[in-house]
């Protein structure tokens, strides 16, 4: 069918595109066919909607097509794009990255939390701008946590580390883009095994961080068959599966975490939808002490944080 005419209004594209999307059971078709509008014409959702029958030259909605086309192949809307909004801030996203998802706003709002708990507590003054503060995002890929957590702490030196080169040079785009490059270091390591833990062992000083926050890789291989086929297909496994179970990661994360943390340190970590029975036993009282569970939206257990004594 060739849906391409010599004019044709942003209101017919957009209708086009949603219906071919939503035969096709693409998930959030609407929302679909409005991005992909909105990346191709450059413009904001206000003004498609205020300019329905403005005319598209045909050039462009043979371009919005073919991403249209390549959506209901299976392709994720954010890598057709190349971005993602998360915690109102624009993230480039790239098939070498995990597309930042709404639930992972949630470790912001625990870590930020946590930090201004932890202030009252000890009876300060609470430091609106992280002055001073040492914090660490293990495994960042796009970035987005460590980028979202130094636009709110502006006082704040980060460490930010990922096993990925690929994910880091998107991550490193992210945080220039923000502005935030300059008081983040990028690591390629293995979770935190980049970092010294030990002045015995190594010859220097160890690295002690107030907080470190982790989206780990948490999806187990056995559920691959179950997961949606934009993720399954195309969203990068090295940050995807956790091993055969899903929560392998985090025996080995909270274990380098407690050998980083400042006494009274704060570890925030999200959770599988089905983790919290396997990783709360982990944090164990000689260690760790004000545990605590957030669930997401929907319920499930989302965010296990918890304080270094």
């Amino acid at each position: 069918m060739n849906r391409v005419t010599e004019k044709q209004s942003v209101r017919a594209l957009l209708k086009l595109g949603i219906a071919e999307l939503g035969d096709a059971q693409v998930p959030s078709y609407t929302l679909a066919a409005e991005l992909l509008l909105l990346h191709v014409l450059d413009r904001d959702r206000t003004w498609i909607y205020s300019h329905p029958e403005e005319e598209i030259p045909a050039s462009d909605a043979e371009r919005y097509f073919a991403l249209v086309s390549r959506r209901v192949a299976g392709e994720p809307t954010q890598h057709l794009t190349g971005k993602q909004e998360f915690w109102g801030l624009d993230f480039e996203v790239t098939p070498d990255v995990l597309i930042p998802r709404p639930e992972t706003e949630h470790v912001i709002e625990v870590a930020l939390d946590r930090l201004a708990l932890r202030e009252h507590r000890a009876g300060r003054t609470q430091k609106a701008a992280g002055a001073g503060l040492q914090i660490a995002d293990i495994g960042t890929g796009s970035g987005c946590i460590v980028v979202a957590l130094a636009k709110e702490l502006s006082g704040a030196s980060f460490v930010a580390t990922d096993i990925s080169v690929a994910a880091l040079v998107v991550a490193r785009h992210n945080a220039s883009r923000h502005n935030v490059a300059d008081r983040v270091h990028f690591l390629e390591c293995n979770l935190l095994e980049g970092l010294p833990s030990s002045q015995l062992a190594t010859g220097h000083s160890p690295l002690l961080f107030d907080l470190i926050a982790s989206n780990p890789p948490y999806v187990g291989r056995r559920e691959a068959t179950a997961l949606m086929r934009e993720v399954r297909e195309h969203e990068p496994e090295i940050a995807l599966y956790g091993g055969e179970e899903g929560y392998e990661f985090y025996a080995a994360l909270i274990a380098q975490a407690a050998a980083h943390l400042k006494p009274g340190g704060i570890l925030v970590l999200e959770l599988g939808h089905n983790s919290l029975p396997a990783v709360h036993p982990l944090l164990d009282a000689s260690t760790w002490t004000n545990i605590g569970v957030t669930d997401d939206l929907v319920g499930i257990p989302r965010i296990l944080a918890a304080e270094r004594l």
